[in-house]
Parts: structure tokens; C-alpha cells; sequence
């Protein structure tokens, strides 16, 4: 074992440091990425909505399926060292090709802004991502082991306290990347044509990559290192088929049971094997129910995300997109470790309390139960505000009078008089075989609608004189995504428009007709309306409403008695009301659920596993967490509930059931000291060869009695 003299600062060793700096970086370098993936997919590659969720999953839960290969290098060939560095060069190139995939100017060879051929960008990513997955999963398991590896016999407290601090540096690496790359994203670039600068939002953390590798490498002298100690994995699996095999063998009631079923490899197998052996799969069995807490974990990324699209994000002056709320988690955590290590756990200990880890566990996992039926509890309060869609044999109807007379329009049961640029109170909801004709009349005449409607949509009627109407389907069915206003225009001129507002435009809207809907943040909005007939001394430029969240609106263009335009405003959606605010709570309940369950699992994984299967224990602990995503995507594609907030009960129950039988599986686990276990071995095996010796000199007869 190679050690050096281990300096310290603090009463930590002075490695830590570099190790710590470094997982800030790579951490950054991956959240970085990740948090651009799904945009860059749809945006630059052109992908659906339902292809770029599946790639980003897939990457996701490959991310954490290869910590296992990272933990075999380490532990039988390379050593942690050597596997971090060399993983961290295949991750850096890793890095880099993705953000060579997203430079537009590779490819486009006519310089209109579009790359000519989208399969080199989409293998050139496959690639990159494929590396990363390998690079960030195979150092992931290694990294914290080694770690762990810094501290000496005695620095238990030090080396707990590590753990606080290593999770610490990935959430600010991770807080800071989802605020910075999105940031790095809108700037424009490019060589010949200028837009959304993947490159540079890629690159950064790329660029960070290189740097933890740096940071890492230049740590080096002060390490402590160990030896690999062969390919354990291959001896466990061997020494565990043995065990099975010759229990099986020796099946009849002759043979005396063994204490253990693992004893039964020792004909075969040295006791230190079997108990390094005996005290892994403890844990292991322990992890059985971890999963559970990672599934739903792992949901403030896609469903409560969703949730928020359906909230309002005015908080007092300042403005929230729904998915800056996911930043939520990761500023309570680096509020909440240090109070928890510092205030909370000496509290605890003050009472009396023995607060062991797997108590701790326990507790992480209720949180998480309660957070979820927080959410349900939003849930319900954000169902009661929601407009109501139509069902798949419904339609639902709204007539708006665009025309300078009064109307009245007969349906089926109700009888609606609109004065001139007024809307019908709503939509109207009927059954598919109840609507059978619609009337409309004005004081001259009077005409009936002959429409096929589509089952489960809106519809708008335009009507503006007598016997002139149009049948609009409105093509929203839910409220508009990620918390976005819908705005179309309906243009009563007698010639066309083209408008265009904040950057996107609705071309050619030809007379009495209306345009489809486009989607914009909140706030207020210019736009400008283009037409051949506005008077010289007449405005173009219009303002917008100051838009909220989720809304939808109809913007109705009319000449006025002076020749200038006006606009009217008419409401399709109503916009959210409930305020994004009210998603604290689950997210402070599962930031606590996750101090104390995931800072604590990463340090108990690493105390109680021997000194040769350090990583296996980390890698397995990772592997929780890609159970937990394959969970969701099982729970989320098998069970369809009409209610969301179902959904999160569900769940909540599901976790508070696993969380009792873990509780009662804690209760059962002793703790050991492998260190001590090891110990006693080595004490063994030296007073056995003293006697080897002893016995060679003396040529005395051994006896049988330390076989």
C-alpha cells in the first residue's frame, strides 16, 4: 500500500480538499449538461417531446447502471486513483464532442442557419453521451470511497462530517450549473448565421471537466492510496455459487446445520473471504427496499415540474418559470446539511436519543411519504381552479360576435343574444349526438350552422353578419405547457395581416379569419400589426396584457370610425391562480427526507463495508437510485389516473408501506466495525505463521488445536 505522509487542515486530511473541488466541478459539468438535453434535443435536433423524454431517461438510468462497471475496475484492476483519472479523460472527451455536436457551422455548408445534415449531429451526441455515461458513472462510486480512504483510524466524526461536505459541493455544483447554463444558452453566436449558443453552454462545462481533472491530478503527492486487491467481484460470485452448491450437497439430516449459509463455502474458502462476504450482503439486503425513495425522488424533475405549469409564479415582485422550481431542492439542501450536522443531530444526541443511521434512513423515508401527500394537497387545491375540457364524446362550444349587430344564437336548451364584439360566458359543453344545429339571428335574418364538430375539442363561432360565421377548432384541449400564454389573433379587416410579437410571427392572417394559437412567458408583449391599409399617422405597435401564467386569449383586430386599428381582448383560458409559493412545503418535507436519508445511506455504505469492497458497496448503493427511475417510468406508463393528485397519494402510500418494512429490517441489523473484524484476522494469521516458524526450528509435533 502506497501511503505518503498525510498532511492535515482542520483535522481533515488536506487531500480532501482536492477531492472535494473536484466533485464540485464534474458535478457542475454534468447537471450543466443535463440541464440543456432535453431543450437541445427538440430545439436543435428536432426530436418530439416523447423521444427526447426517452433518450434523456435512458442516459439518466445509464448514468447509475454503470457505476458497477467503475467499482470493478477500481476494485480489482486499477485501484480508485488510477480509475478516476483515466474514467475522467473518457468523460472530458465525452464532454467536448457534445458540445462539437452542437456547433451549427459543421455542417452547413450554405450558411442559411440550419445544418444540412442532422445525422452527424445526432451520432456525434449519441456518442458524447454514451462516454459521459461511462466517464460520470464509473468515477461516481469511486470518488467518495476514496474519499473515505483519506481519513485514518479514529477520524470516524471527520469522515461523517466528509460525507455532509461531499454532498454539499454536488448540490452547489448542481445549483449553480441550472442557473448558469440556461443563461449561457439564450446568448447568440455563430460564424455565419447568429442563434441559440449550444456551443458555449456546452462548452462550459466541458471546460469544468477538464478542470476537476486538473484539480484531481495536481492532489496526487498528498493521497492515500491502495493496492486493488485482485478481482473480488469474480471471488464473491465464486465463493457464493460454492456455498449454494455444497449446502445443496449436503442436504440430508447427517450433516450438522451451519450457523450461517455462507459457512458452507469453507472448505473451500479462507473465514476473512466469508465474513467480508457476509457483512456486504447485510447492506445489500438492506438496499432491497431503497429504490422506493428514489422513485419518488426523482419525480420533482418531470411530475412536480408539471404541477408548477399549472401555477402562478408571481411571488410577491418577482417572477418564477416552472422549472426554476426544481432549484428549489437543491438551494435547501446547501441551507439544510450544514444546520442539520451543526444544530439538529447534537440536539438529538443531547436528548439521549440514539439516532443510528438506518433510524435516520427511516426517517428520510417518511418525509418523502409526507412530501407527496403535500403535493396531493396542492394537487386538489390546483384542480378546483382548473378550466373543465371536454371529454372524448363532448364538444365544447364558445360563440364570439365579431360583427357590428346584435346576434342571438339557438342551441340545443340554451339561447344566447351577444351584443356586437361581446363573447358567450365560457364554453358551452354538449354531449356528440345532442348537438344537432345551431341558429343564428340577427334583426335582418337568421341562418343555421352546418358544421362537423370534432369530439373531445373547443370551438370558437365567429359570426359578423347576418349570414356570415366560421367554425374555429381552438386545438387546445389542456392548459397551455410549461406555464405559457396561447395567443392567436382574428383579423375583421378586408384585407390581410401579418403580426408579429416578440419575435414569432403569424403570417398572412386573410380576412375574417383566425390565426392559430402561439405561446409566450409572462409579462407584457409588443407587437406589431403589418398592413397596406393603416393610415400613415395610425400606431402599428400594440402592448399585450400583462400576461401571467397559463392563460390563453383571442386578440380581435378592427377598424375603427378614423380608419386606425383598435385591438379587443377576450379570454379562452383563464390564467392560474394558485401560486407556485404553495410547492415549498413538499419541497422543504423531501429536502429533509433527503439530508437525512442520502447523506447518511452514502456514509453507512462506506462504514460498513470492507476494506476491499468499498466501491462495490458505493456502486450498489447507485443502483438504488436507477431501480428508482425505472420505477417511475414502469408506475408512470402502466397506471393511468384520471387524477393526479391519486397519483401522488399512491405513491406516498407506496413509500410509507416500504418505509415500515425497513424499519423493521433496521431493527434487526447489527452494526459492525470491518476495521476491527480485519483486525482480528490479521492477529490470527501472524500468530499462525509465529507458530509455523516456531514449529520449524523445534521440529516439535503440531497439534491440532488452532486448525
Amino acid at each position: 500500500m502506497g501511503m505518503s505522509k498525510s498532511r492535515s487542515c482542520f483535522g481533515y486530511p488536506l487531500s480532501i480538499f482536492f477531492i472535494v473541488v473536484n466533485e464540485f466541478c464534474e458535478r457542475f459539468s454534468y447537471y450543466g449538461m443535463r440541464a440543456l438535453l432535453v431543450l437541445y434535443f427538440r430545439n436543435f435536433l428536432n426530436w418530439d417531446d416523447d423521444l427526447s423524454t426517452a433518450i434523456y431517461h435512458t442516459f439518466a438510468a445509464l448514468c447509475y447502471l454503470t457505476p458497477i462497471l467503475g467499482a470493478l475496475i477500481a476494485d480489482s484492476w486499477l485501484g480508485k486513483f488510477k480509475t478516476i483519472i483515466s474514467l475522467s479523460i473518457v468523460y472530458t472527451i465525452g464532454q467536448a464532442v457534445i458540445a462539437v455536436s452542437s456547433i451549427n457551422d459543421l455542417t452547413d455548408h450554405d450558411h442559411n442557419g440550419t445544418p444540412d445534415s442532422i445525422p452527424v449531429h445526432v451520432a456525434l451526441s449519441m456518442i458524447g453521451l454514451v462516454l459521459i455515461a461511462f466517464g460520470t458513472g464509473g468515477i461516481k462510486p469511486c470518488v467518495s470511497a476514496f474519499g473515505g480512504d483519506q481519513f485514518e483510524e479514529g477520524q470516524e466524526k471527520q469522515r461523517n462530517q466528509f460525507f455532509s461536505i461531499f454532498y454539499l459541493a454536488i448540490n452547489a455544483g448542481s445549483l449553480l450549473s441550472t442557473i448558469i447554463t440556461p443563461i449561457l444558452r439564450v446568448q447568440q453566436c455563430g460564424i455565419h448565421s447568429q442563434q441559440a449558443c449550444y456551443p458555449l453552454a456546452f462548452g462550459v462545462p466541458a471546460a469544468l471537466m477538464a478542470v476537476s481533472l486538473i484539480v484531481f491530478v495536481l492532489g496526487s503527492s498528498m493521497y492515500r492510496k491502495f493496492q486493488p486487491q485482485g478481482n473480488v467481484m469474480s471471488k464473491v460470485a465464486k465463493c457464493i455459487s460454492f456455498a449454494i452448491k455444497n449446502r445443496f450437497r449436503h442436504r440430508s439430516k447427517t450433516f450438522p446445520k451451519r450457523e450461517h449459509w455462507l459457512d458452507w463455502a469453507k472448505e473451500k474458502y479462507d473465514e476473512r473471504l466469508i465474513s467480508q462476504i457476509k457483512m456486504v450482503m447485510k447492506v445489500m439486503f438492506l438496499y432491497i427496499p431503497l429504490p422506493m425513495f428514489w422513485a419518488l425522488f426523482d419525480q420533482q424533475g418531470s411530475r412536480w415540474t408539471l404541477q408548477a405549469t399549472t401555477m402562478s409564479g408571481r411571488i410577491g415582485a418577482i417572477e418564477i418559470q416552472p422549472d426554476q422550481m426544481q432549484t428549489v431542492n437543491a438551494i435547501l439542501i446547501v441551507i439544510m446539511v450544514p444546520i442539520m450536522d451543526a444544530v439538529v443531530y447534537p440536539l438529538i444526541a443531547k436528548c439521549g436519543f440514539n439516532f443510528t443511521s438506518l433510524k435516520k434512513m427511516t426517517v428520510g423515508m417518511f418525509l418523502a411519504s409526507m412530501a407527496f401527500v403535500a403535493a396531493a394537497i396542492v394537487q386538489v387545491e390546483i384542480d378546483k381552479t382548473l378550466p373543465v375540457f371536454p371529454g372524448e364524446n363532448q364538444i365544447q362550444i364558445k360563440v364570439l360576435n365579431i360583427g357590428n349587430n346584435n346576434m342571438t344564437v339557438y342551441l340545443p336548451g340554451e339561447t344566447v343574444t351577444l351584443d356586437q364584439m361581446s363573447q358567450t360566458n365560457g364554453f358551452i359543453t354538449f354531449d356528440v349526438d345532442k348537438l344537432t344545429s345551431i341558429n343564428v339571428s340577427s334583426p335582418e335574418s337568421s341562418i343555421t350552422v352546418a358544421q362537423n364538430f370534432d369530439p373531445g375539442h373547443r370551438h370558437t363561432l365567429l359570426v359578423w353578419a347576418p349570414n356570415s360565421y366560421l367554425v374555429v377548432k381552438d386545438g387546445l384541449n389542456q392548459k397551455p405547457e410549461k406555464g405559457e400564454n396561447g395567443i392567436r389573433f382574428v383579423n375583421t379587416l378586408n384585407e390581410m395581416l401579418t403580426i408579429t410579437m416578440s419575435g414569432k410571427v403569424y403570417e398572412n392572417i386573410t380576412s375574417y379569419n383566425a390565426s392559430s394559437y402561439q405561446f409566450f412567458p409572462s409579462g407584457e408583449k409588443d407587437y406589431t400589426i403589418n398592413s397596406t391599409e393603416i393610415a400613415e399617422n395610425c400606431p402599428r405597435v400594440f402592448k399585450s396584457s400583462n400576461l401571467d401564467f397559463g392563460s390563453a386569449y383571442t386578440y380581435v383586430i378592427r377598424r375603427m370610425n378614423d380608419g386606425c386599428l383598435e385591438v379587443k381582448e377576450f379570454e379562452d383560458i383563464p390564467p392560474n391562480t394558485v401560486n407556485m409559493a404553495l410547492q415549498i412545503p413538499q419541497y422543504f418535507l423531501l429536502t429533509c427526507g433527503e439530508v437525512v436519508f442520502s447523506v447518511t445511506g452514502l456514509e453507512f455504505s462506506y462504514s460498513q463495508a470492507p476494506s476491499n469492497m468499498k466501491s462495490v458497496l458505493q456502486a450498489g448503493w447507485l443502483l438504488t437510485v436507477a431501480v428508482g427511475n425505472i420505477i417511475v417510468l414502469i408506475v408512470a406508463g402502466a397506471g393511468h389516473f384520471d387524477k393526479q393528485w391519486a397519483e401522488y397519494i399512491l405513491f406516498a402510500s407506496l413509500l410509507l408501506v416500504v418505509c415500515v418494512i425497513f424499519a423493521i429490517m433496521a431493527r434487526f441489523y447489527t452494526y459492525v466495525n470491518p476495521a476491527e473484524i480485519e483486525a482480528q484476522f490479521d492477529e490470527e494469521e501472524k500468530k499462525k505463521s509465529m507458530e509455523k516458524d516456531s514449529s520449524h526450528t523445534t521440529l516439535e509435533p503440531v497439534t491440532q488445536t488452532n486448525m
